[in-house]
């Protein structure tokens, strides 16, 4: 490990994001929590920037965010990464002389993983911004959509992390599940989600909500936030 810190101490984190990008945020508190600064450029979703040929070509095939990259000191882009949990468990392994948001044993880290897809798989992709589109095309309630599938991924949530929670969702450390935890609710919230048959996730989600690192990363607050968003 210490190789790993030695060469990338000297580079700089760049991400391309966008403020109400749930995958987004979840860079921006791990980022955050384990104390690395980043360089932003934000990519409007709205106006579809993220399907622009060059960005598509030259940085995310995906036509996504975020995009995480490691640019050496003479402006090589060392590493690229286009998925976010990908972006969450590099962090973790490159830089381990900080916070570290995997646990050391292998029981906990599976349980920490499970969650993180249930979020990732089961929540995020089927109610992000491209889906709804396509389901307002096909004449669906978008909102609606949206309300039934981030609540019965929740509620999966809910039945796992009540097993093993302590202060946070695994134990009483933060992990990269209640990383991807928190944008999630941010999202629900949007929606008018019921929280009350998950009391656990819910508790997690408050103390969490308390930390410094998590204020700072909410979508209210980013540079990219419209002034009418903003706190």
């Amino acid at each position: 490990m210490t190789s790993s810190v030695n060469s990338y101490s000297a580079d700089t984190l760049h991400m391309y994001s966008y403020f109400r990008s749930s995958c987004s945020g979840r860079l921006r508190i791990a980022t955050a929590l384990k104390g690395l600064p980043v360089k932003y450029t934000y990519v409007n979703l709205l106006s579809s920037a993220q399907k622009s040929p060059s960005y598509v070509q030259d940085t995310n095939p995906s036509g996504s965010v975020p995009t995480l990259e490691l640019i050496s000191p003479d402006q090589i882009v060392k590493v690229r990464i286009c998925q976010s949990t990908a972006a969450l468990e590099f962090l973790d392994e490159a830089y381990p002389e900080s916070a570290q948001l995997l646990p050391a044993d292998p029981e906990s880290r599976a349980t920490v993983r499970t969650l993180v897809q249930i979020i990732n798989s089961d929540v995020q992709p089927v109610t992000n911004l491209r889906i709804m589109k396509r389901v307002k095309c096909l004449g669906g309630d978008p909102e609606t959509w949206n309300h039934e599938l981030i609540t019965d991924g929740l509620k999966a949530y809910e039945s796992i992390c009540k097993k093993v929670a302590g202060k946070y969702s695994v134990g009483d450390s933060v992990t990269i599940a209640d990383c991807c935890l928190v944008p999630a609710v941010w999202g629900a919230q949007r929606v008018k989600v019921d929280f009350s048959a998950m009391p656990t996730l819910w508790a997690v989600f408050e103390r969490l909500s308390e930390l410094e690192e998590v204020k700072n990363s909410h979508w209210k607050n980013q540079a990219d936030t419209p002034k009418e968003l903003r706190n």
